[in-house]
């Protein structure tokens, strides 16, 4: 397996400026088969996806991921953006280059929590690009979402003190392994602060945008999700699922898994379940 790293300099839209957004990618020794394209959650970063990267890369895919902007190793303010549509600048920039570096290779979206919202949100203007996309447990819905009232008030701090945190998230809710729940804790990359008052409404009206656009999505998708998920409701993937256009449709959920499905002791038999989906949505 070769694994390079780099960065990534991506024009702002409706921001002023670019940004610098850390790249790195896992490559098998020969040919590859297909690209995937990680689309990583709220606070963390694309390292903790490195076992992914492994496991796919063994049976022959080019797989690669990039640090959000506010995240891991990315410029940015952690827990904040200025608009939502700069996260799509990113995995716009990263698609690009493997574009490049792949030629014609097929290439699939993996977007997992705030990264399914972000994969959702791109393939709306943007899925003729891909072979198929593998939504984890994406957050097109939450269970930590605030009533209207308090959402309202939300909305009013996002304009006049855009950075204030308001949302905090409880890492317990992300893996049923301890283990794993320890290393989120001490990873220094990840940001454990509270969500600010600007990313929390961007959230949320990305969240309506998708909802209220999702029967443009007609590519080959799967849902896969934990039902004893409290981080990102497991109903988001069930109406998302049904509100889409695509005929190559599959929701997959897991009974008593967390949010992290890829970290749960059960991984390898979600693996098992997405590396089934890609091979049978490789083009002939």
């Amino acid at each position: 397996m070769k694994h390079a790293e780099g960065l990534l300099t991506v024009p702002l839209s409706d921001v002023a400026g670019s940004g610098k957004l850390y790249e790195q990618s896992w490559l098998p020794d020969g040919d590859a088969k297909a690209a995937l394209l990680i689309v990583h959650g709220y606070g963390e970063h694309s390292g903790r996806y490195s076992h992914v990267a492994k496991y796919f890369v063994e049976r022959g895919y080019a797989v690669y991921a990039i640090d959000h902007d506010g995240h891991g190793k990315s410029d940015g303010s952690p827990g904040f953006v200025e608009h939502f549509s700069v996260y799509l600048d990113g995995v716009q920039a990263l698609l690009a280059k493997i574009q490049v570096d792949q030629g014609g290779l097929p290439i699939f979206l993996v977007g997992h929590s705030m990264g399914g919202l972000i994969s959702s949100s791109f393939l709306i203007e943007n899925q003729d690009a891909f072979a198929g996309c593998v939504l984890s447990g994406p957050a097109v819905k939450s269970d930590i979402e605030p009533p209207g009232w308090q959402l309202a008030i939300i909305r009013v701090l996002a304009r006049i003190t855009p950075k204030l945190g308001v949302l905090g998230l409880d890492a317990s809710g992300v893996s049923r392994d301890q283990k794993v729940v320890d290393a989120y804790i001490a990873d220094p990359l990840v940001f454990k602060g509270k969500i600010s008052a600007r990313l929390v409404a961007e959230l949320f009206a990305a969240m309506q945008n998708v909802m209220n656009n999702a029967s443009a999505i007609t590519l080959p998708i799967i849902f896969m999700h934990g039902e004893a998920d409290v981080l990102a409701a497991p109903i988001g993937s069930r109406v998302l699922h049904d509100k889409i256009s695509s005929s190559d449709n599959t929701l997959k959920l897991y009974p008593g898994l967390y949010h992290e499905i890829f970290n749960e002791p059960e991984q390898l038999e979600v693996l098992g379940d997405m590396h089934t989906w890609l091979e049978a949505h490789l083009p002939a």
